[in-house]
C-alpha cells in the first residue's frame, strides 16, 4: 500500500453536510434585493422557471447528472433568469450566489472531519478540493473557510471556474497539475459512487467512498473502501487489513479496471 502524498476531497456532503436543498426560499432571499420586478412574480414562480430551464437541460436529474459534464455556471444562469423575468437585482452575481446559498442550503461540517483534516496535516499530507458547483469558486472557497477555517487546502478546483464536471477525467488532470503529482500518490474521498468514485478511479487516483452524511440508497461494494466515519480512514492509511471491507482496494492484485468494471451506480452531484 503506497501512502498518499496528497487527498483531494469533494465538497458536498464529504467536507459540508447540507441540509436539503429550498430553492424557492433561496429564491426569496434573493428578491428582497430586487429593485425591479415588472411581472411581480414570486419566489415559487421565479423557481418555477428555474426548475424549467434546468429539465431542459437534465442539468439535476439523478439519473443523467453523470452524463452532465460540461458546467453551467450561475454567472451565465442567474443573470438570464432573472432578467428574463423582467427582475433587476442589487447585488453583484457572487452576492448573490453567497445569498440564494445561504438560504437554500445551509451547510455544516461533516461529523469529524475537522479532527481528518488536522490530522493529514500533522502528517505532512497535502490536501485540495475538486467539485461539481455552480456557485462562483470565490463563493465556494468562503464557505470552506468559514466552516473548516484551520484547513490547509492548496486549492480548491470548482467546475464553475474550469467548465469540466466530475467524472471527466480533466478535472481531476486538473488537479494533478496543480500539485504536481502522479495519479498513484493520490487518494479521493467523495460521497457520490459515479462522479467521485469512478471518476477518480479513471484517472487513476485511489478513491473511497464516504457514506457518512448522504441520504440517498446505496450498494455496498466490496472492492472500493467504504467508510461511515473519518477515522475508518486513519486506520486504513498506515495498516491496511486484509480482511476489511473495501480492503481489496488498496491490494496490488486489484488493477483500476477490475475496480472500474465493479461500478455502475449513478452520481447524484
Amino acid at each position: 500500500m503506497k501512502i498518499p502524498k496528497m487527498v483531494l476531497f469533494d465538497y458536498g456532503q464529504t467536507l459540508i453536510a447540507e441540509q436539503k436543498f429550498d430553492g424557492v426560499k433561496g429564491t426569496d432571499a434573493v428578491l428582497q434585493y430586487a429593485t425591479r420586478n415588472k411581472y411581480h412574480l414570486s419566489a415559487e414562480q421565479v423557481q418555477a422557471k428555474a426548475n424549467e430551464i434546468n429539465r431542459e437541460f437534465g442539468r439535476f436529474d439523478p439519473e443523467k447528472r453523470h452524463l452532465f459534464q460540461i458546467e453551467i455556471p450561475n454567472t451565465m444562469f442567474t443573470p438570464y433568469l432573472y432578467e428574463s423575468q423582467g427582475i433587476e437585482i442589487a447585488l453583484s452575481n457572487s452576492e448573490i450566489d453567497t445569498i440564494f446559498w445561504n438560504a437554500a442550503a445551509p451547510g455544516m461540517p461533516t461529523a469529524g472531519i475537522k479532527d481528518f483534516l488536522e490530522y493529514l496535516k500533522n502528517k505532512g499530507i497535502r490536501t485540495g478540493v475538486i467539485s461539481n458547483i455552480s456557485y462562483a469558486s470565490s463563493v465556494v472557497a468562503e464557505r470552506i473557510n468559514r466552516l473548516l477555517p484551520e484547513n490547509a487546502f492548496e486549492f480548491i478546483i470548482t467546475s464553475s471556474n474550469y467548465i469540466f464536471r466530475k467524472p471527466n477525467k480533466r478535472i481531476f488532470d486538473l488537479a494533478l497539475e496543480k500539485a504536481g503529482l502522479e495519479p498513484d500518490e493520490v487518494w479521493y474521498i467523495g460521497d457520490q459512487y459515479e462522479c467521485d468514485v469512478k471518476g477518480s478511479l479513471n484517472a487513476g487516483l485511489l478513491p473511497i467512498w464516504y457514506i457518512g452524511a448522504i441520504d440517498l440508497p446505496y450498494i455496498e461494494d466490496t472492492n472500493i473502501l467504504m467508510v461511515k466515519t473519518w477515522n475508518e480512514i486513519e486506520r486504513y492509511m498506515w495498516i491496511p487489513s486484509v480482511g476489511a471491507p473495501g480492503a481489496a482496494a488498496f491490494q496490488n492484485t486489484v488493477s483500476i479496471s477490475e475496480l472500474l468494471n465493479a461500478i455502475s451506480i449513478p452520481c447524484d452531484s
